[in-house]
């Protein structure tokens, strides 16, 4: 089969979030199951782009809001990703060194709607003229979800209303909603159909996506039930079109994660050598931020926003700075500037207990992961997670809130081949005993050693959910004939 996936994100290209993760990585592991999967994302104006060698394939033009926008398709040349990357270039909408945000003013781009309406656009053209049609368009997240519209709607992509589409969603936070009149960017059709484009009186772009896909997926079994309950807005949509939806985890890449031959840690060690080589690395972390060795370590490393339960973090630390049982708190991350505020005040009143890095840094990222005995992720949202499965593939113990993705791969010790440490409800009280649950799982070294393990040997890995989105192309295909 031949699958497009089209996303805003892509590792190591551009990211955010997990969306950049799962496009990185799913393609990789398709093609490895003797598929043709390839990616198309806008070209951005930042670091990584600037320094790699393009190839155009293809140049075009758009009806774009009255007007004729040209664009052109640049393939990677050099690519060691494990698939084809096509990027779209439309001169003045992403040759910007943010992929949704202004790094300058740290606000949104002023013309996001017109950026991604744009693209979506420009990425059916190109297939529309391109020789060999896709078996399967691959949407991710609201910023493709225009797209299984256009293609069953728009008269200028007839020609592509029997190529199955899925919307994969990562987060339904985000919704990309817009003005009604919105509709009016778009190629033409019926506007007996505009309603399918409308969710509460605006043009919602992911709304839009769930009822004109053949398929919807989701980052997690638990995530697809919870959007039924919560979803910004959307719980009667996703309940509506619950015939079509699944869930299927995340995978992780088990080559880039791997401890083994990871180049960004201080000792590499596999799960043979598993105590000396977290040792080693625990050593060099807690250097690192000036704290005990001796002590566990609980790590926090993410984005500093509400979804992720960072708001939390500040008064769970301080309880057990207060008490005085004995523990390291370290933090890595960027996000909310009152929390920045607080966290570095934080590292100044907690010497050798607590200190913060509040920046993107992906090798300490891995340094983190490598020398932490475990791994915190209070989250509010969590429609699949990786950092848990980073955590876990280098032998650190999760701390998670059951939800989302975290319930689905994490497992409470209390329960028979159980491997984390999980509570359900989001309060501080619950957070609190879940660390000292982890306290003493550490005090028990016999325990803590068998628990970190158990969490070695389990497989993450994109291989198992590669086969299940390789089972849902095989029948959507079914259905075309």
């Amino acid at each position: 089969m031949n699958i497009i996936h089209i996303s805003a994100e892509c590792y190591p290209i551009a990211k955010v979030g997990g969306l950049a993760d799962v496009v990185g990585s799913l393609p990789k592991y398709l093609n490895l199951e003797k598929q043709n999967a390839e990616v198309i994302m806008p070209k951005y104006g930042n670091l990584w782009t600037s320094e790699k060698e393009f190839e155009t394939v293809y140049s075009g033009t758009i009806n774009f809001s009255g007007e004729k926008t040209d664009f052109s398709i640049e393939l990677l040349t050099e690519n060691e990703l494990g698939f084809p990357i096509y990027m779209i270039n439309i001169p003045g909408r992403f040759d910007r060194p943010g992929i949704y945000i202004d790094p300058w003013s740290s606000q949104p781009y002023w013309d996001e709607k017109e950026r991604f309406v744009s693209f979506q656009t420009a990425a059916l053209e190109w297939i529309l003229n391109r020789s060999e049609k896709p078996d399967i368009i691959h949407c991710h997240d609201h910023h493709t979800g225009l797209i299984p519209f256009m293609t069953s709607q728009c008269n200028r992509y007839r020609e592509l209303n029997q190529i199955p589409t899925i919307i994969t969603v990562h987060n339904a936070e985000y919704q990309g909603r817009f003005d009604k009149e919105s509709y009016k960017l778009l190629p033409a059709f019926s506007f007996d159909n505009v309603g399918l484009l409308e969710w509460d009186g605006a043009m919602n772009s992911l709304a839009a996506g769930l009822k004109t896909a053949w398929q919807i997926t989701t980052v997690s079994k638990n995530y697809m039930e919870e959007l039924k309950e919560e979803s910004n807005g959307l719980e009667s949509l996703f309940e509506n079109e619950s015939a079509k939806s699944t869930g299927i985890i995340n995978g992780i890449d088990t080559e880039v994660w791997d401890p083994a031959k990871d180049e960004l840690i201080a000792q590499n060690f596999s799960f043979r050598n598993r105590k000396s080589g977290k040792a080693e690395n625990k050593k060099v972390l807690c250097e690192e931020f000036d704290i005990n060795p001796d002590l566990p370590t609980v790590a926090f490393i993410g984005r500093l926003v509400r979804e992720k339960g960072a708001d939390l973090l500040p008064d769970l630390i301080a309880r057990f700075m207060e008490k005085k049982r004995e523990v390291n708190f370290v933090l890595l991350g960027t996000g909310d500037p009152q929390l920045h505020a607080i966290f570095e005040k934080m590292s100044s009143d907690h010497v050798g207990f607590f200190d913060a890095t509040l920046e993107y840094n992906e090798k300490l990222a891995h340094q983190i992961y490598a020398g932490s005995d475990f791994i915190l992720m209070p989250s509010r949202v969590e429609p699949c997670g990786l950092n848990q499965m980073f955590a876990m593939r280098y032998g650190t113990i999760p701390i998670v809130r059951a939800t989302g993705g975290l319930k689905d791969s994490v497992k409470d010790i209390s329960e028979k081949d159980g491997y984390g440490i999980c509570f359900n409800e989001f309060n501080l009280e619950k957070a609190e005993y879940a660390i000292n649950r982890a306290i003493d799982l550490f005090e028990n070294q016999s325990l803590f050693n068998q628990v970190r393990s158990k969490v070695m040997k389990l497989d993450f890995s994109w291989n198992r959910s590669a086969k299940e989105y390789i089972d849902v192309y095989t029948k959507l295909m079914n259905r075309v004939g």
